[in-house]
């Protein structure tokens, strides 16, 4: 049925991860036939509930449908691990939070930044054989480092923060290796881990971020060679870690120096909520932050450091790639951060202001949400498909918690962005009337 490829795992996620990367690498090709669930689990040795959880998991998520007897097939056009596309399309007259973008109205404008760009190319364009980073980018991003605590350590420039996760962990990594995510996470994250062959291994998070224990068991039992931690503004919970989880993390990690750290501050820029890094903990490290939510996804750029080996890998492996992530744009974003073109407490507030009044709001009207920063809220509900319809009915397109989610309970996350003052009570007693049958839980 399957041909050569052979699903492997004994937990759920394990399972679901391996069907993904059959998918993702074309052995398990369109339209392919699963195995019935009650013949993969005596395969595998495992419990019938187990592979029913992990087909679950594959339809949620696009790869693999259903139909009665017939049983589990990959789709015509499967998502592979494209989370993005379980999304909502908002028609006209519903009002769109589910995209996770930045509000407009508090991006900075460009024109100035890409003139000042223009003009320095003007005076000495850029050629073949320079110096990839530009040296003004290195030392304001090593500067702002410094400022929050960050070790010594070399900058690098990648095409926003998941080019330079996916870069930090091809240069340490091999296929089969397992990688800690959390769980619930950033669905893009989620995508990439499978795509490199590599195995995640859900933590669970809560608002202080990922919980120590989780991760020492995802280091001890199930061999994680690498750890990816939210510092900030966590996707899509609002996760921050606080001290005391900090100094958690640094424990476990402590004790386990040879796995790599991968640190997203993806709250940069528009949280001021204290940076807490864990780098340095280990000896293989990375901390890694964009500029797309404070100056526009579009710009493309985030700046990383590291201990020496692991960027030099990197910068050495850019070399024989792309080459170079354009001075153009590191030049444009000088100009951003030398001017504060943003400034990241009224930015915070802003956010901050909405994010709050709504989980207030949810709170008054007996719904568990999560929000601690940055710009979404995370809503457990009992029947995350059919949240998302009611919703979508009342006029509220939401993300569905499928997109960032691994072995924990539906859910839905809400982009506070476009909302106004007005917005709250409505939508709050939306989400409240389609997550009415919603358990409390914690979402870990």
């Amino acid at each position: 049925m399957l041909g050569e490829y052979r699903i492997e795992g004994r937990r759920a996620s394990e399972i679901a991860a391996s069907v993904e990367r059959g998918v993702g690498s074309g052995a398990l090709e369109p339209g392919r036939s699963l195995p019935p669930m009650r013949e993969l689990a005596a395969d595998l040795g495992v419990n019938p509930n187990t592979v029913a959880a992990a087909y679950r998991t594959l339809r949620e998520r696009g790869v693999i449908e259903t139909d009665g007897r017939r049983g589990s097939r990959v789709r015509p056009r499967p998502a592979t691990t494209a989370r993005g596309s379980l999304r909502v399309e908002a028609p006209p007259g519903v009002r769109d939070l589910s995209g996770g973008n930045p509000d407009p109205a508090l991006l900075p404008p460009l024109g100035p930044a890409l003139a000042e760009a223009a003009r320095r190319y003007a005076e000495r364009p850029g050629l073949y054989g320079e110096a990839p980073l530009d040296p003004d980018f290195a030392r304001l991003a090593r500067a702002a480092f410094d400022a929050d605590g960050v070790p010594d350590g070399p900058v690098g420039v990648a095409s926003g923060s998941l080019d330079a996760i996916e870069r930090v962990l091809a240069v340490h990594l091999r296929p089969g290796d397992a990688v800690a995510v959390e769980d619930p996470g950033w669905g893009s994250l989620l995508d990439l881990v499978p795509a490199l062959g590599l195995r995640p291994v859900p933590v669970a998070v809560d608002d202080d971020g990922p919980l120590p224990d989780h991760v020492r068991r995802a280091i001890e039992r199930d061999g994680v060679r690498a750890v990816i931690i939210t510092d900030r503004a966590q996707n899509p919970t609002g996760a921050c870690l606080g001290a005391a989880r900090a100094a958690g993390l640094r424990r476990v990690l402590a004790d386990h120096p040879g796995v790599l750290l991968v640190e997203d501050d993806h709250g940069h820029g528009i949280v001021t909520r204290r940076l807490r890094p864990l780098a340095g903990v280990t000896d293989r490290w990375a901390l890694v932050r964009s500029v797309a939510k404070a100056y526009g996804p579009d710009l493309r750029i985030a700046a990383f450091t590291g201990d020496p080996e692991t960027v030099d890998r990197v910068l050495g492996r850019q070399r024989l790639g792309p080459g170079w992530v354009s001075r153009l744009l590191q030049q444009a974003v000088v100009h951003l951060w030398a001017t504060d073109a943003v400034d990241p407490e009224a930015v915070a507030d802003a956010y901050g202001e909405r994010r709050d009044a709504l989980v207030r709001a949810l709170a008054r009207r007996g719904v568990e949400a999560h929000g601690r920063s940055g710009m979404n809220v995370w809503v457990p509900v009992a029947d995350e498909t059919g949240a998302v319809a009611r919703l979508l009915a009342a006029g509220w397109a939401v993300a569905p918690g499928a997109r960032f989610r691994i072995a924990t309970g539906p859910a839905v996350r809400l982009t506070v962005s476009p909302l106004s003052p007005d917005d709250i009570a409505p939508l709050a007693d939306a989400v409240a009337a389609a997550a009415a049958s919603a358990p409390a839980r914690s979402y870990g």
